[in-house]
């Protein structure tokens, strides 16, 4: 049992590694296929994957919004409007 679970877990760690590098999972499962591994292996090992890889997102996301600082507002100060008079002779 336990050969079996490492086996899958391979498997999960090269779809997770190749995904990030941006192979598509046609072309992932294609080439596990034909490495002979077996479909439904396969389709699990895809499921698991997908499964880390959301739950890696989701614990980025948290941690990347836990890290930011609020935002600095700061108050909009107007100038005092001046008269026609005093801005043409700049009083």
């Amino acid at each position: 049992m336990k050969k079996e679970e490492t086996y899958i877990d391979n498997t999960v760690n090269y779809i997770k590694k190749n995904l990030q590098k941006g192979y598509n999972k046609e072309s992932l499962k294609w080439a596990l296929m034909n490495q002979g591994k077996p479909r439904m292996e396969v389709e699990k090992a895809f499921r698991q994957a997908e499964a880390e890889l959301a739950q890696d997102a989701q614990r980025a996301r948290q941690q990347q919004a836990s890290m930011a600082p609020p935002p600095m507002i700061e108050p909009i100060q107007e100038e005092p409007k001046r008269g026609f008079l005093s801005r043409l002779f700049g009083l």
